[in-house]
């Protein structure tokens, strides 16, 4: 017998396939649902389109009462994304008194997704590249461009064909975060990498669905049924 949080992973996913949403696959990789993978890309005409970024996704019993945990393995370099641990900093994630129970794992995805070129830079989580956008949007997009269009030697990597299109996602290994680090630095100015040199510590930043769909022109009714 299906538990409640079975039903509704199951609903979900219905969901998921049925709107095709572009840029955007998931499954589950555990047989009980609770383990799932993502595959999300940049939104177009944006910097990150043509950058896929895989993320895991941790439900429990509980869904829908409480959120999943959501962690990116393709770390972006992006305001609002941990540099260490690959954690957005979404409300509604971080705070279940924030979560609603309309929420859906479209939801999530399709935020996570307007996230990426919709950073908040009031007390970013991930400072250096807050502070970087802020001083100058040109190293950014040149830093983003060198990562994730242009791919570093990956650790682990395996040259194995996918067994099955359908169901094993798009193929993207993580990015260890010396390598991160040393890439960004590198394309950085002398003075820029002086100032990044002792790690920061970050404050939390909370981003709502509201702040990032706000006043932003998006494909017609591509959140309709997350707010």
């Amino acid at each position: 017998m299906l538990s409640r949080a079975d039903y509704l992973l199951q609903r979900d996913f219905r969901e998921l396939k049925k709107n095709n949403y572009e840029g955007i696959t998931a499954f589950p990789i555990s047989e009980d649902m609770m383990e799932w993978e993502a595959d999300i890309e940049g939104l177009q005409n944006t910097i990150w389109h043509g950058s896929f970024f895989q993320l895991v996704i941790h439900f429990t019993p509980a869904y829908n009462f409480v959120p999943p945990v959501v962690k990116f393995k393709t770390i972006p370099f992006h305001p609002n994304v941990d540099p260490h641990t690959g954690q957005p900093c979404i409300d509604f994630l971080d705070n279940p008194h924030q979560w609603n129970r309309s929420y859906t794992l479209s939801s999530i995805l399709l935020t996570l997704q307007v996230m990426l070129s919709n950073p908040v830079l009031e007390n970013p989580v991930n400072v250096e590249a807050a502070h970087i956008l802020t001083k100058d949007e040109t190293l950014y997009r040149l830093i983003i461009l060198q990562l994730f269009h242009q791919p570093l030697p990956l650790k682990g990597d395996s040259s194995e064909p996918l067994e099955d299109p359908d169901k094993v996602i798009r193929s993207v290994k993580s990015i260890s975060f010396n390598d991160y680090y040393k890439t960004w630095s590198e394309i950085a100015t002398s003075k820029a990498m002086e100032y990044y040199r002792t790690p920061c510590k970050c404050l939390k930043i909370q981003i709502s669905l509201e702040s990032i769909t706000k006043g932003r022109k998006m494909r017609e009714n591509i959140l309709q049924n997350v707010i």
